[in-house]
């Protein structure tokens, strides 16, 4: 630190970190430094993601995606086209989803597959989305959509290895799961966005305004989105958006 700051230099350290991806050892190294990047990503696929945990002089929202290629690393420039480019349209299960990483709209795929369970305890296995958030989602459709899910096993799965951290895609992992258990494919041109709640209503989100000028870049057709107030009316955007109250809505909307 002090010879950066002599010779008007910066100067990157490499620690180590934990398993649980925490800077191991003593918070001296966290603390002199003016900030903590983290380079993560997942080992079955070549995306990387560059995060800033902590900046002394800026925001920590902003992320870079790079892609690992023969010659070494590259920029993404369009995360949400290379996220969804082996989609399979038409496809029961799948729904395109708009996330939010740092201050960035990526639009993923979320995928469930609902098969009946033979014997035993139904299975309920995800990756990219959280466990606990799927049997809260489930319990919402049973009690909610009188779906009788019991029986059977619960896939989920967010597609190119990216980890969902936030309700936003709560309403596509829904409609993701009915698209499966009755075999009808939701719309390939339609993005679906929303937090659900344990009465089966749908809550508003952040950054909705950035979500749905990603899915208008994309291509998409129309957005399903929860109400709530807008910064521009429908008029302006030149994607339709069907703004819904509640997860039965959703459903008619979908795949009805």
């Amino acid at each position: 630190m002090e010879y950066a700051k002599k010779n008007n230099v910066a100067v990157i350290i490499i620690g180590h970190i934990t398993k649980d991806g925490l800077i191991a050892g003593p918070k001296a190294l966290e603390h002199i430094v003016d900030t903590v990047i983290q380079f993560s990503g997942e080992k079955n696929y070549s995306f990387r993601i560059l995060r800033a945990i902590k900046n002394r002089f800026g925001s920590t929202n902003e992320i870079g995606i790079f892609e690992m290629q023969e010659n070494g690393l590259k920029e993404v420039e369009n995360p949400s086209q290379v996220f969804l480019a082996e989609r399979e349209y038409g496809a029961s299960g799948s729904v395109v989803t708009s996330i939010i990483e740092g201050t960035r709209p990526l639009l993923v795929e979320v995928q469930a597959l609902v098969t009946a369970s033979g014997y035993g305890m139904a299975q309920r296995v995800t990756t990219g989305f959280d466990s606990r958030r799927l049997s809260i989602l489930l319990a919402v459709i049973e009690k909610r959509l009188n779906f009788k899910l019991s029986q059977f096993n619960v896939f989920m799965n967010v597609a190119g290895g990216v980890e969902i951290d936030e309700p936003a895609a709560d309403l596509a992992a829904c409609i993701a799961i009915i698209s499966s258990i009755k075999d009808i494919p939701a719309d390939s041109l339609t993005c679906v966005v929303g937090e659900v709640g344990l009465g089966g209503e749908i809550r508003a989100v952040s950054y909705i305004e950035k979500r749905i000028q990603e899915a208008q870049k994309l291509g998409f057709k129309k957005i399903v989105v929860p109400v709530q107030k807008l910064n521009l009316s429908l008029s302006d955007y030149q994607i339709n958006i069907v703004q819904i109250k509640t997860l039965k809505e959703a459903f008619k909307e979908i795949l009805e």
